[in-house]
Parts: structure tokens; sequence; C-alpha cells
């Protein structure tokens, strides 16, 4: 079986129970995490990586994007949400290909390779056909990254005597070829969650659905709470009194959830995923960071959309700490006359919402989220000898606070690499980049040939 020992690095292994180690080694067999120590001898046949000048983290998760908007990159920088609602949803997903799809889900998945993420949550809400959701599934699997394909369902405006979108439960047929078909395997690779309207998008009834279907199948349901009026006022409540709501339940933003309703989601054990970036830029108001920290549970973090901001969770994290400490910092004037005598939160805090709160989310932190033996071998090596991190005095603040794409030396996923030497180990890249760039261009001439005809 495959060794390979990473040596001499400063390692961040996320587990409380072994810390950090200033200089140690990480042996990988297979597609798992065997060792972790200072120093571990090894057979002459291991693959040694020397780790001097480098951090090695675990694999960073990215807890939400919709991968199918990246031949669309920058298209939507200038949008509010509901620009983006009528102009995207209504407008150019209508005009997507299952190439468009496949093409879109593979780079952009490559491109998290790229960064250091390990593991995507892909929220794939424009597939309205099984062969648009099946080349999302295909462009996750080429990647070869590890990710759950959350399946949603598209938002266009409704046509004569078609129902409105609200209306429309989520697909059961659908879900089932899934499982039956190329997400059989709840360990696999990529695996299936439902990214389904909630109450904020939906009916009443389909929410109802839609929550049960998720329960009886055993799949997180993921949703979006916020962007203007709920469709189901109270609907939250209802779902809570028919026993619907819990674990495994999924809440993407939630920024203007008021506080009692919050408490009740904590307390019953929902996780909530943050994409701080994109929620000031688009409108939907302050990230719910330091909410949930108060409540004492932790936000995941993620991108959102490439087709309005950059694809870099780390930029991602450093937002949402950055907003967060500056809201303390205000409300500490505020309320004391002074900013606080230390900051309010550490930047270890935000590297976990990278990495075990994400795993959490998905109901794998026993598989990935450390550098744990016995987990699998997601991890990320650092060069933290390059100039912009240089010299490295606390390894996570150089990690989180520091850190670019340019940093990201190597990436290795269940034990396989997909990144050395700062160069991504997948063939035609430029052939890839073209066929994005084809798909993106003629995706908008599609919609304003659309809008001039209209």
């Amino acid at each position: 079986m495959r060794r390979t020992l990473i040596r001499s690095a400063t390692v961040i292994t996320m587990d409380d129970a072994i810390g950090d180690l200033a200089t140690g080694d990480v042996l990988v067999e297979g597609s798992r995490i065997i060792d972790v120590r200072p120093s571990i001898d090894v057979a002459a046949d291991t693959e040694v990586v020397d780790g001097a000048g480098r951090i090695v983290i675990p694999g960073l998760i990215n807890a939400h994007m919709h991968t199918w908007q990246t031949g669309l990159r920058g298209f939507a920088a200038n949008w509010t949400l509901l620009e983006y609602f009528r102009r995207m949803h209504a407008g150019l997903a209508t005009v997507f290909r299952p190439d468009d799809i496949h093409i879109a889900t593979l780079v952009g998945a490559l491109n998290q390779i790229n960064h250091g993420v390990t593991t995507l949550v892909d929220w794939c809400h424009n597939n309205p056909t099984p062969d648009h959701t099946d080349a999302a599934v295909r462009g996750l699997i080429e990647s070869g990254i590890r990710a759950a394909f959350f399946h949603g369902s598209p938002k266009p405006e409704p046509k004569p005597g078609e129902p409105h979108f609200s209306e429309v439960p989520h697909p059961r047929r659908e879900v089932e070829r899934l499982l039956a078909g190329p997400l059989a395997d709840r360990d696999g690779l990529v695996t299936l969650g439902l990214a389904i309207l909630g109450p904020h998008y939906s009916t009443l009834d389909v929410a109802m659905h839609d929550f049960r279907l998720a329960r009886e199948l055993k799949l997180i349901a993921s949703m979006h709470q916020g962007g203007g009026p709920a469709k189901t006022p109270g609907g939250w409540e209802k779902l809570i009194e028919a026993g619907l709501v819990g674990a495994g339940v999924n809440v993407v933003h939630g920024n203007d959830l008021p506080d009692n309703l919050l408490d009740r989601m904590v307390d019953l054990g929902m996780s909530f995923s943050v994409t701080p970036e994109n929620e000031m830029i688009q409108g939907h108001g302050f990230p719910i960071t330091g909410r949930l920290l108060e409540r004492g549970v932790r936000p995941t973090i993620g991108v959102d959309l490439e087709s309005v901001l950059a694809g870099d969770l780390l930029s991602a994290a450093r937002v949402a700490l950055s907003m967060q400490r500056a809201l303390d910092n205000a409300e500490a004037r505020k309320t004391h006359g002074t900013i606080p005598a230390t900051t309010t939160i550490p930047v270890r805090e935000a590297l976990r919402w990278l990495t075990m709160e994400g795993a959490r989310m998905l109901g794998r932190e026993h598989h990935i989220g450390s550098l744990t033996p016995g987990k699998l071998a997601d991890l990320v090596i650092v060069n933290a000898s390059d100039l912009n991190l240089h010299p490295v005095h606390d390894p996570v603040a150089t990690v989180v606070m520091q850190t670019s794409l340019a940093n990201i030396e190597s990436v290795m996923i269940g034990g396989a690499w997909k990144k050395r030497s700062g160069r991504l180990l997948v063939d035609d890249l430029e052939t890839k980049k073209e066929l994005l760039a084809r798909s993106g261009r003629r995706l908008v001439q599609d919609i304003e040939r659309q809008g001039r005809a209209a």
C-alpha cells in the first residue's frame, strides 16, 4: 500500500487531543492518516516529502457554493440580491445547457482544490433536467474533489399555466435515481444532500414535503434563509411543531432570523453556513457569526458565488472574522466607551470554521476536518517560506490572516496528490479553461438575444 511521509513541517492538526507540532511528521498510508508525531521512522519505500519551512493543515471545507456559475465569473459583481434573482435565476440560468453545467462545475471544483479546499458543498439549484444534474455530478467526480452534491431546483419565472417554483415539491424520483446510481455510496468521494427551498421560499405544504423527504432518506436538508419577505410566515414554527427540525438541517445566511427563532434552531442542533462577503455585497445583511458564537455554536463558511467574487475560502473566513471583530469593537465602544481589552475572536476560531465545523455540518467529523490518525488524508501544505509569509511567529495566524492562493503548495485528497509544488495535477487544463470561456460567452449572448427578442 502506498505510503507518504511529510517530514519536519509545522503541523496544525485542529485535533485538541494532539495539538499543534512546531516540527512534526504526518504519515499517510493509502487513503488515511495513520500517524502524527514529532518524528516517525518509515520504511525505505515510503515517499518522503520535505516539510521544512512548510505548514500542514487539514483540507479546507467550503460549506456553500453555487459552482454552476463559474463560467460567469464577475458578471454579477454589481448586482444586488434582487437583481441577482431577476437576472440570474429568471434570466441566465434558463439558457444553461448540460455542457455549461459540466464545465462550470469541473473548473470551479478544480479552482477550489487549487485554493486548498478538499471538500466542496456544491449547492446546485440550476438543474431543470436529469441531464443537467448528471453533468454537475460528473464534473465533481472528474475534478477529484471530495464533494457533497446538494441537489436543488431551478427558480425561473413561471410560464402561463405553470406553477410558481415555490409550489413545486422537491422531486423524489430524481433524488432516488441519484441514490440508486452515481451517488449510491454514502461514504464515497461525492455524496448527496438536498438543497431545498425551505419555508422562506416555498409554501408550507412544499416545505413539509421536502423536510419529510430529507428525513426519510437520511439526507442533509440545506436551505437559504433571507432575501425579502418569507413565502410562509411562521413556517419554521410549524416545521418545529411537526418535529421536522433538528440535526441534519442546515440554514444558509439567516441574517434576518429573530433571536427567539435562532435560539430554538440552536437548541435543536441545526447547522449554519455563513457566506460573509457575498451577504454584505448583495444586501442580505450582516453575517450572523457573532450571534451564533454568543449561543455557543460555530458557523461554517462558504464562498457562495464566483459570479460575484473570488473563490478564495480563506478570504471568506478573513471577512467573517474581520466583520465580527468590527461589530464587537463598535458595540464595546458604544457600551463601555472603549474597545475590548483583547480580541473577541482568535484566529484559530476562524480556522475551525473552515475545518472541523464544516465536517460536523456534513456529519463527517469522524472522517475529515482534522489531522487525526484514522481519518481520511485530506490535507494542505502551505509554503511558509514565501516572501509574504516569512517569518512565521504564529502559524495559525499565518494561515488565516496572510495565506493566499500563491502559498498553497500542495493538496492531498484521500491520500492522493491533487496539487504538487504549486501545480494542479490535471490534464488539459488550458482546454478546460477555453471550454469554460466559450460557455460563458454563449450564455451571455443567448440571454442578450432573448432580451432583444422580447
